[in-house]
């Protein structure tokens, strides 16, 4: 067996023990590890009361990584998240008190809670893995990524994301209510064998960090993208640009975002090079939340899905490589 599919074989593990306690969704499970694969930052924009919290929890647990959770509040401050110098007059000196970002995977719950100075804390951590406490830089240990939630409904004392933010976001994902009467029934289930609300404190880890880094380094450096298939993202994200309805398209990232995306999906379903179909995959959790609609056409209800869909439709896939 290859170290590729060696790799795919345990990532496939991973995602069927998470969907023990996460039930009925295994596509956001996979487009979540997906994302964890290249070190990329989920948002999660639903309503409450869907699992997200549980499913963040869960790959902490599950992946061997630490794990830590913020809850993002209108008085929370930038030093909260990053950790501030403390004097110590014993020593003579100032002390590092390290806030909760020094982790491997930060929730930050209802993120758009928060005022923008405390929500701007992060781009740097979430772009360049490292913060800068009072002027000195610190890097973030490997993995480090950030998995965020918002509710889409819910106005009132909420600051919307500012699009720098979200263009740091690899990817948006909808967790959707359960799709049958068997998956709601399913969860009930569960949660009457658990016998507890949170199932993911008996779950032990899979790999430990070391591994998760080393399959990580695979997806960066073992999984091949021809030429064909950056030209068929580049062409769909010009084209999503050049749509008469957008203000702004997706940047350069979207595509970098994008790429990743369907390099780690192509490691997850065990091959060594990406397919368009590893593109379609991911298109419109990559770039959807990198697109503004023009005001007119967004009273009219016309969203950044709608922009990548049509993109997607009108952008030739690259011969002989479907």
């Amino acid at each position: 067996m290859t170290e590729i599919e060696e790799a795919s074989k345990k990532l496939e593990e991973i995602v069927e023990r998470i969907s023990t306690v996460y039930i009925g969704n295994e596509e956001v499970i996979r487009k979540t590890l997906a994302a964890a694969l290249v070190n990329g930052n989920v948002l999660f924009e639903d309503y409450p009361g869907l699992g997200k919290t549980l499913l963040a929890k869960a790959f902490g647990r599950v992946l061997g990584l630490k794990y830590t959770r913020v809850q993002f509040t209108p008085d929370l401050l930038p030093a909260d998240i990053l950790g501030t110098k403390v004097w110590r007059q014993n020593l003579g000196t100032f002390e590092l008190i390290k806030g909760p970002i020094f982790t491997h995977v930060l929730l930050a719950d209802e993120i758009n809670r928060a005022p923008p100075k405390t929500q701007s804390a992060l781009l740097e951590a979430m772009e360049e893995r490292q913060v800068t406490i009072e002027g000195e830089t610190f890097p973030l240990e490997r993995p480090f990524f950030v998995i965020a939630t918002q509710n889409p409904i819910e106005f009132e004392g909420t600051y919307p994301l500012p699009e720098a933010q979200l263009d740091r976001f690899l990817l948006r994902l909808r967790v959707g209510y359960p799709k049958s009467l068997e998956d709601e029934m399913a969860i009930l289930e569960a949660r009457l064998s658990w016998r507890k609300d949170d199932p993911t404190a008996d779950m032990e880890p899979m790999i430990d960090r070391e591994t998760f880094v080393r399959i990580q380094d695979l997806v960066e450096e073992r999984i091949f993208t021809s030429r064909d298939i950056v030209r068929y993202i580049s062409e769909l994200v010009r084209n999503a640009r050049a749509d008469s309805r957008v203000e702004a398209g997706p940047s350069p990232r979207g595509g970098i975002a994008l790429m990743k995306a369907a390099k780690a999906n192509a490691l997850l379903e065990g091959r060594d090079y990406v397919l368009p179909d590893d593109v379609k995959a991911f298109a419109i959790d990559a770039l959807a939340h990198r697109v503004v609609i023009r005001a007119e056409y967004s009273f009219e209800g016309i969203r950044g899905e709608d922009v990548i869909m049509e993109a997607l439709e009108k952008t030739p896939v690259p011969k002989g490589a479907e």
